[in-house]
């Protein structure tokens, strides 16, 4: 007499309902089990971004002040030990200001923004180049994101870690009905990597400029989790 063993386990969430994967139909002798593994790791690098934006009555002249920002931002780079060319420019743009409170809009400035994202992996140097970028008044909303440069890695860990927890139910499941595991049948992963953003930067940079420890004195940053969604098939003997 066949036996036909299927145990399904479902991760309902936006990120997984998004992505499509082949329809599995029960196969007899087989066992359908669903894992989460996970890895987690210090974060190796820091991604600092802002924004320089200048406003003026003209192009030009709004230009020539978004130009001295950006002088000023690669001797504040230069004074601690970093090359300006790794910092990367996410976009540039130039735009007109209307007043649109007269009946008719009616040009009043003229905005140039820019956003510029730089890639850390001295963690010291934080803390010295917010407070000077907020004392220079130079930048708008800072953001800080602390990610894995080898995210591949991390991910390969956390598959493993998933197919380990499900080849052990399986196996639960295979000696609980009197059979043994055998093959692995198919199997499909899902992957997630969380990052952690910290906002308010300036307010921090204003509390190291007053002498008195910022608010993540001595934390450290939280550790980059990455999960990953195993499903597997195996055969029963």
């Amino acid at each position: 007499m066949k036996c036909c063993i299927a145990l399904f386990t479902l991760l309902v969430t936006a990120s997984a309902l998004a992505q499509e994967h082949p329809s599995i139909t029960a196969q007899p002798n087989t066992v359908y089990v669903g894992a989460e593994g996970k890895f987690e790791a210090n974060p190796d690098t820091a991604l600092l971004q802002f924004n320089v934006s200048a406003q003026e009555d003209s192009s030009q002249a709004a230009y020539d002040q978004a130009s001295k920002q950006a002088e000023q931002l690669r001797q504040i780079l230069r004074a601690n030990g970093i090359d300006p060319k790794s910092a990367e420019i996410g976009y540039f743009s130039i735009q007109p200001v209307y007043d649109y409170r007269p009946p008719k809009p009616k040009l009043v400035a003229y905005r140039v923004a820019a956003n510029v994202s730089l890639k850390l992996k001295d963690f010291t140097k934080i803390a010295p180049i917010v407070q000077q970028l907020s004392e220079s008044a130079i930048t708008g909303d800072q953001s800080i994101t602390y990610t894995l440069e080898n995210m591949d890695a991390a991910k390969a860990k956390a598959v493993e870690d998933g197919y380990r927890r499900a080849q052990e139910s399986a196996n639960a499941l295979a000696h609980a009905s009197g059979r043994s595991l055998g093959e692995l049948f198919y199997a499909s992963v899902d992957t997630f990597d969380n990052v952690h953003p910290v906002p308010r930067m300036q307010a921090i940079a204003h509390m190291a400029a007053a002498k008195t420890p910022a608010p993540t004195e001595e934390f450290s940053p939280q550790t980059v989790t990455v999960t990953a969604h195993v499903n597997a098939v195996f055969t029963l003997k």
